[in-house]
């Protein structure tokens, strides 16, 4: 059975950063505890960025080179590789947010492609990912998720993001690279679920190279994902899912209450867990078809996966199951578990600093609201500074 302690390994945890790389992890991780700090910091950088103030040089030596890996794909590549060396690969995601026009579009998948060319000679980098608004508008997807007719006009821009999907997922499989495809909110999900099943039939014919994401906060992903193992297992294909608790409720709940409708979300935080805990147990209890990459920083699902699978007798590095974590936290899950062989990746986001703010800012803030997520971090990194003798 797994250890239980597993993840207060700081030593193996850490074993990557420098004395001084720790010290600037204690001292974020410090600033992002702090709420209204992380309110002014927020502002203060947002005007800084928008008033041209030369502060990209303060923000890439500090949040910036925490949270992500370089600039382009190559500046990343020194980190990839000392992270490999651990047993921990990488999945790079281009975190430019907020882009709208077609040319935003082709570009983000361009890039893409880009990675996937870029990741097919790395061994450390086997999975890529995007974010279905990266392809196409979110009232595009909602429109259709909704069953409304397209105009003229629409419909050649929906043609168009299939196009995107389809052509990124094409050179996935040609080069052998899962492309995992994030969720969003629930009012577009519908049509970017429909476009992701029809990209599993498409190219999961010898094993899952398309993965879905599956936000476990929603009460109704259960049903959905059982009904897509129905549909996989009639069509003779293979599916993949990502497992994630989710990113969006607050935006969901206020929606909904705007709106008049039931809220997608589960009633409290334990009914979102066992919902999360209920995934990893069908998703195990049906390898033979299904595929899981279990994007997770809870330490009491992470402990179960690796229980659950001790108890099928499930290897601990089948390349069936995989394990996430975001670059810059949860590294007390990531490196334990490679250390015992189970497979493990860290989201990359990589990006022009001033293009990536958004993302980094949207850490900063989920750090702040998160219980115990930032005061474990802290506790970790206190403990590591104490036994290196840095306090």
């Amino acid at each position: 059975m797994p250890t239980e302690r597993l993840f207060d390994n700081t030593k193996t945890a850490f074993a990557l950063k420098s004395d001084s790389e720790l010290e600037r992890a204690y001292f974020l991780f410090k600033m992002i505890s702090i709420e209204p700090l992380v309110r002014i910091g927020t502002a203060a950088t947002n005007f800084a960025l928008k008033a041209h103030l030369p502060i990209e040089g303060l923000i890439r030596s500090t949040v910036f080179d925490h949270f992500c890996g370089g600039v382009n794909e190559a500046d990343c590549l020194p980190v990839i590789e000392k992270m490999y060396q651990k047993g921990v690969s990488s999945v790079l995601d281009f975190s430019v947010e907020g882009k709208e026009s077609e040319h935003d579009f082709d570009a983000a998948m361009n890039t893409i492609l880009k990675i996937i060319d870029f990741a097919k000679n790395i061994d450390a980098i086997s999975i890529a990912v995007f974010k279905p608004t990266g392809f196409g508008s979110i009232a595009l997807y909602e429109k259709i998720g909704n069953g409304e007719t397209l105009s003229t006009k629409e419909q050649a821009a929906w043609d168009k993001v299939i196009k995107r999907f389809d052509t990124v997922c094409k050179r996935a499989k040609e080069h052998d690279i899962a492309v995992l495809i994030d969720a969003e909110e629930s009012w577009m999900q519908t049509a970017a679920d429909d476009l992701v099943t029809l990209m599993m039939k498409t190219y999961n014919t010898e094993k899952p190279i398309v993965f879905n994401t599956l936000q476990m906060y929603r009460h109704d992903r259960m049903t959905f994902l059982k009904s897509e193992h129905l549909k996989a297992k009639e069509g003779g294909y293979f599916i993949g899912y990502k497992l994630v608790r989710g990113a969006y409720m607050e935006k969901e709940h206020d929606r909904a209450e705007a709106k008049g409708y039931k809220t997608p979300i589960c009633a409290s935080k334990a009914a979102t867990d066992a919902n999360f805990d209920a995934g990893l147990h069908y998703i195990l209890d049906h390898l033979d078809c299904i595929s899981l990459f279990a994007g997770t920083h809870n330490e009491a699902s992470s402990y179960l996966l690796m229980d659950l699978m001790h108890e099928k007798g499930i290897k601990n590095n089948d390349t069936r199951v995989w394990f996430g974590q975001l670059y810059g936290m949860s590294d007390h899950i990531s490196f334990n578990l490679a250390a015992e062989g189970y497979n493990v990746a860290k989201y990359m986001p990589f990006g022009p600093v001033k293009d990536v703010m958004p993302y980094l800012i949207r850490r900063a803030e989920e750090n702040t609201s998160v219980a115990g997520q930032t005061g474990r971090e802290l506790a970790l990194l206190t403990k590591e500074k104490q036994r290196r003798k840095l306090q």
